[in-house]
């Protein structure tokens, strides 16, 4: 069941299965004056509205990484037999927000990092927790402050995200992208995406911000 069986239910989940599946490639890499950081955690949609609402994220793109497969569609991730994780593609600032803070966000309001292979309602391997690492400094600041988190014991539970290296980037369909933006009263993001808007805001109030329309 999961996270995909919930977006084809009712009247917008058949718009969304009529909607034609884009041929896209691995995304190119940010411009020089930027960053980026990709994460995976459970459904893209409500990862991707977190860091939209972040000062200093210019972007972030619900996408596909972690398996082997070139160019995967919805369709085919959502079978779990890809080796791809949803997850968002974050660009940003790194003079207004740091890897650390968005690592903050990520583990603190994003997800919940215990959750071995799901997340919340959505269960199978597409759905695992991952920080996907861009060069070496990137894995050593995931790495640092996972132990970090579990040397202080934040969570009650042993932490399962894995740590590695981002192979290649794929965005997801077009009716993916800003979803939690485009359809705010939609059942599944109201019950568990919208919650950790709140919680971003009252854990991170100097790094929250309204979204730019359009």
């Amino acid at each position: 069941m999961g996270c995909q069986m919930r977006r084809i239910a009712g009247s917008l989940g058949l718009v969304l299965l009529l909607c034609t599946t884009s041929l896209h490639g691995a995304a190119p890499a940010p411009a020089a004056d930027t960053a980026s950081a990709v994460f995976a955690g459970g459904c893209f949609w409500g990862i991707e509205g977190v860091f939209e609402h972040v000062k200093g994220v210019i972007s972030a793109t619900s996408g596909y990484a972690g398996g082997s497969v070139s160019s995967p569609s919805y369709m085919l991730v959502s079978t779990g037999t890809t080796g791809h994780a949803e997850s968002v593609r974050v660009v940003y600032n790194p003079t207004q927000v740091s890897y650390d803070q968005l690592l903050q966000v990520f583990f603190t309001v994003a997800h919940d990092p215990t959750e071995l292979n799901r997340q919340g309602p959505d269960v199978g391997t597409q759905y695992r927790s991952i920080v996907f690492y861009q060069d070496s400094l990137q894995r050593q600041r995931a790495l640092a402050y996972v132990a970090e988190l579990t040397k202080e014991k934040v969570f009650r539970a042993p932490i399962v995200t894995e740590i590695a290296p981002l192979q290649a980037f794929y965005p997801a369909e077009d009716y993916h992208q800003h979803f939690m933006a485009r359809h705010p009263d939609y059942p599944y993001i109201v019950y568990n995406d919208a919650p950790k808007i709140k919680a971003l805001q009252q854990k991170f109030p100097a790094l929250y911000r309204e979204p730019s329309k359009g």
